[in-house]
């Protein structure tokens, strides 16, 4: 049976989620319906990460063995028809080797979560955006940020109901930056790692905005570390600004 591999975008607040649900509408469900348009009877689909309800995606990946020997560029096509009008597009495809994993096989996955700071409601980034009334420090969500760089044990950080194994993870980099928008700023935060916890980057964001916000110091957020206690951690940001943006491989499938 063929292996193919799709990079995957989409809007995720009609959905409760990536993973498929009975009651619930998930993206996941909804391409593996399209996908029996083409081949009923096919196995799961396997994702590198399963984002939560309201969480978007402009570079998620996926992976289904087929049982016809389809053209990748063929195969997006007739997807993308039976995706429509649902807002989510197969952006490639790739045949690749039975070994590829879309989640086992990746080497870094990366993060977007943006913040509108405005005091008018959002129009067009209604949805994709985290509106908060006033001006946030940067710098000292910057200062705040540094302490979470590392190898780490992110309990504090991760949801209650996670399930990974150990909640020691690797946190390559977290970049914060502002740019113009208007009738306001939009902040950018990105971060990169192996592999995330459950809310780990909802979690982490939703803390540095305390520090932005002039309610923690930076060195509040070294302290919540370090206590490994959910307890200690800030609120956790609302999905709305969460894009997971790219799943890196250590040969990219859709080059």
């Amino acid at each position: 049976m063929p292996r193919y591999a799709f990079r995957i975008e989409y809007l995720g607040s009609p959905f409760s989620g990536w993973q498929r649900q009975d009651h619930a509408p998930s993206v996941q469900g909804r391409i593996e319906a399209a996908l029996a348009r083409l081949e009923p009877g096919l196995p799961s689909l396997a994702a590198a990460g399963r984002t939560d309800a309201g969480v978007h995606a402009t570079g998620q990946v996926a992976h289904i063995d087929m049982t016809r020997d389809w053209d990748p560029f063929r195969l997006s096509e007739a997807l993308n028809h039976h995706l429509r009008p649902d807002l989510v597009a197969i952006t490639a495809c790739a045949r690749v080797p039975d070994d590829f994993h879309a989640r086992f096989s990746a080497v870094e996955r990366r993060y977007l979560y943006r913040i509108a700071l405005r005091r008018a409601p959002l129009v067009f980034d209604q949805g994709q955006a985290w509106r908060i009334r006033r001006d946030l420090d940067i710098a000292a969500m910057r200062e705040g940020a540094a302490y979470l760089v590392g190898n780490h044990d992110f309990t504090t950080f991760r949801s209650t109901m996670c399930q990974a194994r150990s909640p020691v993870k690797t946190l390559d980099e977290i970049a914060i930056s502002t740019r113009p928008a208007e009738a306001g700023t939009i902040v950018e935060i990105r971060l990169r790692a192996r592999s995330f916890l459950h809310n780990q980057v909802r979690s982490i964001v939703g803390t540095l905005e305390r520090v932005g916000a002039g309610t923690w110091t930076p060195d509040r957020v070294k302290d919540a570390l370090d206590a490994r206690d959910r307890a200690a951690c800030g609120p956790v940001a609302p999905p709305d600004g969460l894009f997971l943006t790219d799943v890196l491989y250590e040969t990219n499938p859709f080059a």
